[in-house]
């Protein structure tokens, strides 16, 4: 490896541009709307119009910035799609920064970047204007600047501290189920803090920093509901336009065919075609499905990382255990009434934070594992690349091929 690679600014650089170009490779096609797009992408323009309130069971954010993509370049698939691509490479780095900050070592945080870019979730998620992808990038990368901070004192360390609170504050503007990783932040503050970390951050004044600058961003974010021509937010009507909110997401829905309980993610049943239709020309579809690899071999790794803290209280592994059981929990206590795959996405990525946390506990015993899975998961992704991507397929029952369980198609 070159010397200027050794460091991790230019490494995460490069790992960047390369998930960037992996992300927006024929990002296009299809040309048309798919999947959730039928909601997102009329409701950014109705907000980029300031016309009125559109898509109402979510904050303004999400649509804010897929409205911004079509105001640079066009109202296109490429314009729908492009500040998805930019979010799932803010989702690779953030992921390197985490590990490099918390393990001090580039190894790791190559492979926990790799295993994230490798994983099919967050290549589809990339791809597609939904309001996912803006979450998960604030929430990974509001992660990393907490991390930042802890290893920093003074100014800097607040800095850097009120930059992932606002970061979170951000997430929970594109979607609520961001808001429980504020307190997370809060709780990991109180678990590692100790000299060395975080010096300089009085308890009392940084929790009520996070909390505070957290909802004021937040709030914020609604600031273009106030000059709808249509139904103005104000003042008054703010709060209970959140009880509006919530009482759509609350709503009891009927079935739905790709539906699917929270206690099955983990275990990759039940993906979720985004596309399959004869379009652009070729039979095309793209499945909303994790890499096997990844999804079930990171299920030991935090099985592992839970262990090694148990055992040896390495904070960590530890951490990246809490990571994504923490995530995995939300969906246990949150009230909807029909759960789907994708909701899983931001669970997906802890994964691959916990698989580097673990081959990196056995470095000196399993050497050259961590390569070896890597070679796995991308000779998966190679496979699945087709239906993934919305490649040319042979016909309408060319999915086949790729079905390995009954409950996929």
């Amino acid at each position: 490896m070159p010397a200027f690679l050794r460091r991790p600014l230019p490494l995460a650089v490069l790992i960047g541009a390369l998930a960037q170009a992996l992300f927006s490779w024929r990002l296009s096609i299809p040309t048309k709307l798919m999947f959730d797009e039928i909601h997102y992408v009329p409701a950014a323009r109705t907000l980029w119009a300031l016309e009125g309130p559109a898509n109402t069971e979510h904050p303004l954010l999400g649509k804010a910035l897929i409205g911004l993509g079509i105001a640079l370049f066009g109202d296109n698939s490429l314009g729908w799609r492009f500040g998805s691509t930019l979010a799932g490479t803010a989702v690779v780095v953030g992921v390197f920064a985490i590990l490099w900050l918390g393990l001090r070592r580039t190894r790791p945080a190559v492979v926990g970047a790799a295993c994230v870019l490798l994983n099919f979730t967050v290549f589809v998620q990339a791809r597609i204007a939904m309001l996912d992808g803006f979450m998960a990038a604030f929430v990974v990368t509001g992660a990393a600047c907490i991390l930042w901070s802890m290893r920093s004192a003074g100014a800097a360390a607040w800095r850097r501290w009120i930059a992932g609170a606002v970061l979170l504050g951000l997430a929970t503007a594109c979607k609520w189920t961001a808001a429980p990783y504020v307190a997370f932040a809060a709780l990991a503050f109180l678990v590692l803090r100790r000299p060395g970390r975080w010096d300089g951050l009085h308890p009392i004044a940084a929790l009520a920093a996070l909390g505070l600058v957290s909802v004021a961003t937040y709030f914020l974010t609604f600031l273009p509901a106030f000059f709808y021509a249509r139904e103005p937010l104000t003042l008054a009507t703010l709060i209970p336009f959140q009880l509006e909110m919530y009482a759509r997401q609350v709503q009891v829905l009927p079935s739905h065919t790709y539906q699917s309980s929270w206690w099955s993610w983990p275990l990759d049943r039940r993906p979720v075609w985004y596309l399959y239709e004869p379009v652009d020309g070729a039979q095309r579809g793209v499945l909303m499905l994790g890499n096997p690899a990844v999804m079930w071999g990171g299920l030991v790794a935090v099985a592992v990382c839970a262990w090694r803290w148990l055992k040896r209280r390495d904070p960590a592994a530890g951490s990246a255990a809490a990571l994504w059981i923490g995530s995995i929990a939300i969906w246990a206590a949150i009230p909807k009434s029909l759960g789907f795959f994708y909701y899983y996405y931001l669970s997906s990525i802890w994964l691959g934070v916990a698989l580097a946390a673990a081959f990196d506990t056995f470095r000196d015993r399993l050497r050259y594992w961590d390569e070896m899975f890597l070679v796995l998961a991308a000779t998966l992704f190679i496979h699945f690349y087709p239906i993934l991507s919305a490649a040319a397929l042979s016909g309408p029952g060319a999915f086949g091929r790729w079905m390995w369980l009954r409950s996929w198609p």
